[in-house]
Formats: C-alpha cells, structure tokens, sequence
C-alpha cells in the first residue's frame, strides 16, 4: 500500500510541475500520453519524462511550396518535418508518391462529386488551372512511415496541451489548419459526394509545420510563403480545431 500511495503522490508531483510521463510507441492511431496515470499503466519499452516549457522555438528549415506545387503544402509541409528528422527528401518525390485519390470532379444535380482527401490527395497538386484541394493525416503518415519507419506518431484528436509535450521535447508538428488562421464561417464550406460518404471542404485548407509557442502565439514554417509565420494562440488553436485537429509528429 505503501508503494501505491508513494507512486501516486509521485505522479502528482511531475504533474503538479508541469512534467509529463509518456510511453513511446509507435502508431498511426491518436497516440496515448500518459496524464493522470501513472508509468506503470503504460504497456511501453520507453519512457521519457518531459517537462512542458512556456515557450517553445525549434529550429527548422523553411520550404515554399511555389512554384511547382501550388496545392502542395501538405507534402511541403511532410518535407520539413522530415528534414529535422534528418531526412532530406525533396517535396517534388514526396508529390509523386503520395497517394492519390483518382475520383474525378463531376457536378451533378446541383451536387458535387469529388475525390476524400482522407483517401488520398484529391485532384491535381501542381496547378490551380486543374481542379482539386489537398489530402489529410493519413495519406501523409503513411507517406512519411516509409522514410521513418515505425517511427511516425499520429497525434490527431489530440488537444494542443498535448501537442506542448512534443514540442518541449524539440518535435515540430505538421497540422492542417487554414490559410486565414482563425475559425472560418460556414459560407466557406461546401458538401462533397466521395466515395466514402458525403464530407465537409474548405478551399481555404492548408498545411503547416508548427514550430514554437509562447504565451500569446503560435510559431509555424508556412509553405505558402517559404517563410516562418506566427499567429494568434487562440485563432490558431480554433482553426485547427475546426479542421479536425489533425497532426503529425515522429520519435526520435
């Protein structure tokens, strides 16, 4: 008994201090952290024990998807995240080899018709002269899977509390957020027909790699640009809320 109370009074301790226990696993599912229970639940080899900083600056290389892939910013994005993993791979490859949803455009009874980004990359990624929008989590998870095996870590439907562990531990995070960096209104959404059933889009969707926080805003590479960004703490976290909370890092 004596052991179980010291454990916990443990744990509540980091807690209480900001640090966190998680285990290290690797997975495409949302990964588990560790908060409010203790190591020992944990069916894990590894663990690290982070202490979550108030403001947080990693230091990665910006790409601009412009010109070649003006819907690239998904696979420019995946490029940098790489890149501070120590892998250089150029987001031209990394265009070519994401999958692809093949299902073509068609408007049909005041309807669209269109290929699921949770599928695959949805139209064309090289020109705005040709139909399409950008692909989601997935896709790109298993696209970065195959030059960090097993070493990939989906974070989606996490919370950015969450997303603080890694990046205090010096892990940028690819996210899709939107090209405003605030919650939209509905007006720019519209209903798509996929082949997997009837889904929400913006054509304002977008990618980017979160590198920093501090107490006011969030810090990103943006592939719009080829620059480093910043945006509103709140006004961020809502968009990418709204877009699903989707995001990626890697173990190292």
């Amino acid at each position: 008994m004596k052991q179980i109370i010291s454990g916990i009074l443990c744990f509540a301790f980091l807690i209480g201090t900001g640090i966190f226990v998680y285990g290290i696993r690797n997975t495409e599912e949302p990964f588990d952290l560790v908060q409010g229970t203790s190591a020992a639940n944990i069916h894990d080899d590894q663990y690290k024990v982070i202490k979550i900083k108030d403001s947080v600056s990693i230091p990665a290389k910006s790409i601009s998807q412009y010109p070649e892939l003006q819907r690239g910013c998904e696979v420019t994005s995946l490029a940098m995240l790489l890149e501070t993993a120590g892998v250089h791979v150029d987001k031209m490859t990394l265009a070519k080899q994401i999958q692809k949803d093949p299902t073509p455009r068609k408007v049909q009874n005041g309807k669209i018709y269109f290929g699921d980004p949770n599928s695959g990359f949805v139209g064309n990624i090289y020109t705005y002269d040709k139909p399409g929008l950008g692909v989601y989590n997935k896709p790109i998870f298993d696209l970065g899977d195959k030059y960090l095996p097993n070493k990939m870590i989906n974070l989606t439907g996490h919370s950015f509390e969450d997303l603080k562990i890694y990046l205090s531990d010096n892990r940028p995070i690819w996210v899709i957020i939107n090209t405003e960096y605030r919650k939209l209104p509905s007006s720019y959404f519209q209903t798509w027909n996929t082949p997997n059933g009837k889904i929400q889009i913006t054509y304002k969707e977008h990618s980017v790699l979160i590198t920093g926080y501090d107490q006011k805003n969030i810090y990103f590479n943006d592939p719009l640009t080829g620059q480093k960004n910043k945006a509103p703490v709140g006004s961020f976290m809502d968009a990418w809320m709204q877009m699903g909370s989707q995001a990626i890092t890697y173990n190292k």
